[in-house]
């Protein structure tokens, strides 16, 4: 195969990030992935000739620059060297939710005018299948893992181990092409395209430049100083901004080993072993392992127990503290150490996270305790405020001055202002270009001088400059008194507790906050096996009366913390009721992100709300559901309404 020198001048694009990488990072790892328990690492310069085989490989199916190529799958080496290859053709790369199902992958191959997709396996080949007379823009459909595939028909199905020697064969060829556009890429082409959750109606089509990615994965790698000698954990979705900044962006900017776990299922084991040094998690990540470490110590002996209390309290009171450099007593000092042998390092090493150098958690709010949680181990974990349509970053917290309640400043070479509604603004070298082939959004999101709307509520705390957010703009408003109702704010601190999963917090314009909660099935269901409850189902296990006042013991409590704060006191839950079934993307009731769709709860559940406002003891509810098959049903329940006591202003319980 011909091998392009390492560009001279601006790494402005990824494919002259790649090439000098493979020279200033020769021999340094850059792709980990566990495959039949064992780990596969590639170095930065193997890295460079798989993806420069590849893109011979599509160019020789006929890709040409500008066209747009679908990526669907989860975490895989050959995945992501897939999307720079087709950026070595000057061509789109589009990766997509792996967890889509047909229908709502044929809207984005279709709006994007994908004319190929490379997938992981079978399953999404199937998928891909099953909608193709419905594109007649898709001319070909590769494929990584070839297990079960062998029989289907190959015209224009494509094995990429066959791709790539398709193209290597014609490199005499190709790799003059390959170089010469490589040359001629400039920073304002694009770089990818990634499509919103659409919280609140269709996808939309981000539009990102290389300046968009590359300037801003520069700042943050500085902002943090990221070296070549870390390493981070690919998890989340691959159609997912984060994933594509921290996985693609910083990684080919600073230099360092992006790992994948063997599968999603086996993600908390891979993470123990890999050990990674930067670690980015959504809070429902953070939640999931709060919630494991309470069962495990639900299950321990009474001494464990003990020793477990005492050294978190110690731990909540310091350790944060300790991590921003403050000064502390030697007594504290003494104690967190021994804490630190007896609990916190080994409860740190269990859960993956002893190398974590720097962490972020962003995309939904963290509950305040949960990231307390966190920092008291000593676990560098930070807040950032990011969107799609910013390339991510829009602020972040330095070290030293991270708070649960803020999401930091400005990240560097970004502009934020407030408008006289709250709202927030901000313009950056990550703003987008524009949303694919839809002008009208476009102009309502970012106006002629680049200011972006968020749709977040926020301000500017005076004397720190840091950034504080509400909510959602459209979410954020008054109760029927004239008290504001933020309910992410609730809902958060709802999600702390181990047996909620979710919680949907309702009251605008009413005289009180409801809730809708569904429970988490693991930590519920362990907390029932110990205390010897039988259920059949979700559904009866949600419905089960011990169950019922275990969460009323938490929404109270949440209540009592509400009340503390004079701004926000008037959105304590009043009435709650346990869904009797999750709430589901597939079911639309979430997006794939695991945002809720407010406006689809708030329909399909209807009748349940009336029946908290009205003041009824339970409600009848018929809800959809979708089964692994694709086919549609129901389920329907007469759920419990419970009332929940709240807290007056002068802190006097009341029923």
């Amino acid at each position: 195969m011909t091998q392009a020198a390492a560009p001279s001048g601006a790494l402005d694009t990824f494919p002259k990030l790649l090439e000098a990488n493979a020279s200033r990072f020769k021999g340094r790892p850059a792709s980990r992935v566990k495959e039949f328990g064992i780990w596969q690492s590639w170095t930065w310069d193997e890295v460079r000739d798989e993806t420069r085989a590849i893109a011979m490989g599509l160019m020789d199916l006929g890709l040409q620059p500008a066209e747009k190529v679908c990526i669907v799958g989860s975490n895989r080496p050959r995945l992501y060297w897939s999307m720079c290859a087709i950026g070595y053709c000057a061509a789109v790369p589009v990766p997509v939710y792996q967890d889509m199902n047909a229908e709502e992958m044929a809207y984005v191959l279709d709006h994007a005018g994908a004319v190929m997709v490379i997938c992981e396996d079978q399953e999404q080949v199937d998928k891909v299948l099953s909608i193709k007379d419905r594109l007649p823009e898709l001319r070909h459909v590769v494929y990584d893992d070839r297990r079960g595939l062998r029989k289907y028909d190959h015209t224009t199905l494509h094995w990429l181990d066959d791709v790539e020697k398709a193209g290597e064969a014609r490199a005499g060829e190709l790799g003059p092409k390959i170089d010469a556009l490589i040359a001629t890429q400039t920073p304002d082409d694009t770089c990818v395209m990634l499509y919103t959750s659409g919280t609140t109606g269709k996808s939309k089509g981000v539009v990102l430049s290389n300046r968009n990615i590359i300037e801003t994965a520069k700042g943050s790698v500085e902002f943090d100083k990221l070296t070549a000698t870390d390493s981070v954990l690919a998890y989340l979705p691959m159609a997912w901004v984060g994933d594509f900044i921290f996985s693609m962006g910083q990684a080919y900017v600073a230099g360092f080993c992006v790992c994948c776990p063997e599968s999603p299922e086996t993600m908390m084991a891979d993470l123990k072993e890999i050990g990674p040094t930067y670690f980015f998690a959504p809070p429902r990540i953070f939640e999931t392992l709060l919630t494991n470490v309470s069962i495990r110590m639900e299950d321990a002996s009474p001494l464990k127990q003990r020793m477990y209390k005492k050294y978190m309290e110690i731990a909540r009171r310091v350790g944060p503290a300790l991590l921003d450099g403050k000064a502390v007593s030697a007594k504290d000092k003494r104690d967190y150490k021994i804490g630190e042998w007896l609990v916190y390092g080994p409860l740190k090493n269990a859960l993956g996270l002893s190398n974590v150098r720097v962490g972020y958690t962003a995309g939904e709010a963290i509950g305040p305790e949960i990231f307390e949680f966190y920092r008291s181990l000593g676990i560098n974990l930070k807040q950032l405020y990011g969107q799609t349509e910013a390339s991510v970053f829009i602020t972040v917290q330095p070290d030293g001055e991270v708070r649960a309640d803020t999401v930091g400043v400005p990240a560097p070479g970004v502009e934020i202002r407030i408008a006289d509604n709250g709202e927030i603004f901000y313009r950056s070298p990550g703003t987008f270009v524009e949303y694919y082939k839809n002008e009208e959004a476009t102009r309502d999101t970012k106006d002629p001088e680049g200011w972006v709307a968020t749709g977040d509520a926020g301000f500017f705390e005076e004397g720190s400059g840091h950034l504080r957010i509400i909510d959602r703009a459209k979410d954020v408003g008054k109760m029927a008194d004239g008290s504001m109702f933020a309910p992410k704010y609730v809902e958060n601190k709802l999600k702390f507790y181990p047996a909620v999963l979710e919680a949907v917090v309702l009251g605008g314009g009413r005289e009180m906050c409801t809730a809708m909660i569904n429970i988490d099935m693991t930590a519920v269901g362990n907390w029932a096996e110990r205390n010897n409850i039988a259920y059949a189902s979700y559904q009866e296990l949600a419905a089960h009366p011990k169950v019922y006042a275990m969460v009323q013991e938490a929404v109270e409590e949440v209540n009592r913390s509400v009340a503390e704060d004079p701004m926000l006191s008037g959105c304590q839950v009043h009435r709650f009721a346990i869904l009797h079934k999750e709430l589901d993307a597939d079911d639309g009731e979430m997006t794939r992100t695991r945002k809720v769709r407010r406006n689809i709860v708030s329909e399909r559940y209807a009748a349940l709300i009336d029946a908290f406002y009205s003041g009824a003891p339970s409600a009848f509810v018929d809800a959809q559901v979708t089964y692994e098959d694709g086919r549609k049903g129901s389920l329907a329940a007469t759920l419990e309404i419970r009332d929940a006591a709240v807290v007056d202003a002068k802190r006097k319980q009341v029923a």
